[in-house]
């Protein structure tokens, strides 16, 4: 499936959602759903085991308000463990696929001055995406079904104002292809502050289908009352998906907040949840 087809279906799923949340709790039946996307039962059916391999049905009880606080007991992932059995570490990340390499401080604090950003738009499973990276990898990942694309762009280039930005989506293609299929060793050039950078490379830990909490990732980064910082810190990802900030929670169950909005949000965890089920019947 290509990129290009894998955006369509997720600007299905978007439509989707706005309908499961009009349902107000109540479940929609494959041809209550079909109906209100203006799609035939058959075609619909089709479009989601493409795009995420279980049933609309299955796939609505995922998009759930509830289904965050049923990962939680679950799926709870405990980063110190996820870090002693291997998931983290600079040569093994986020489901052994990335490897980063962080900005010093100084240069952080000039704002990327010197520094040349390449950027271009694609097609990707969760709606146009945004993409910036310098010569050593991705820097930038945002995603625009919600925002819009001129409010992504403003956003990504305001996290390093003083720096070069040109478009040149070739250059950044081979590196897009890695991440979105999750072949190869994609590089992350990681930009941001000290703290920032600790919270990110915790939630590099988080394993795909698993969720944390803020205060887990405050207690992991040794820091357990800067639970709001942490937030903050989640918020100003700037390489939304590769470095997992829709997997941290509140720890009622709350989705929280996503930058780039929370349909997108549920959608990734809806995703990422129907992945691992699929795995496990494999």
């Amino acid at each position: 499936m290509t990129l290009q087809e894998d955006s369509y279906h997720y600007n299905v799923i978007r439509r989707a959602i706005d309908h499961i949340d009009q349902a107000d709790g109540e479940p929609l039946s494959l041809e209550a759903l079909a109906a209100k996307m203006d799609m035939s039962p058959a075609h619909f059916q089709r479009v989601f085991s493409r795009w995420v391999g279980v049933s609309p049905k299955r796939y609505q009880q995922f998009l759930t308000l509830g289904h965050a606080k049923a990962l939680l007991k679950e799926r709870f992932s405990t980063l110190q463990t996820s870090q002693s059995v291997g998931l983290s570490g600079q040569g093994r990340l986020h489901d052994l696929f990335l490897r980063w390499e962080a900005m010093s401080p100084g240069a952080y604090a000039a704002g990327g001055d010197g520094l040349t950003i390449n950027w271009g738009w694609f097609d990707s499973p969760f709606g146009p995406a945004l993409v910036m990276g310098t010569d050593k990898g991705i820097c930038g990942l945002g995603f625009a079904a919600e925002t819009g694309p001129h409010v992504a762009m403003a956003d990504l280039q305001s996290r390093w104002p003083n720096a070069c930005f040109q478009e040149d989506p070739k250059k950044l293609a081979p590196w897009v292809e890695q991440a979105f299929d999750q072949r190869g060793m994609t590089p992350l050039h990681l930009i941001g502050a000290p703290f920032q950078i600790k919270v990110w490379e915790a939630l590099l830990s988080i394993p795909s289908g698993h969720v944390t909490t803020y205060s887990q990732i405050a207690e992991t980064i040794g820091s357990p009352r800067a639970v709001r910082a942490v937030g903050t810190a989640v918020g100003r990802n700037p390489v939304s998906w590769l470095i997992p900030c829709h997997r941290a929670l509140r720890k009622s169950g709350a989705l929280g907040g996503y930058h780039w909005g929370l349909p997108v949000k549920r959608a990734l965890l809806a995703w990422e949840s129907a992945q691992v089920e699929n795995a496990a019947g494999a």
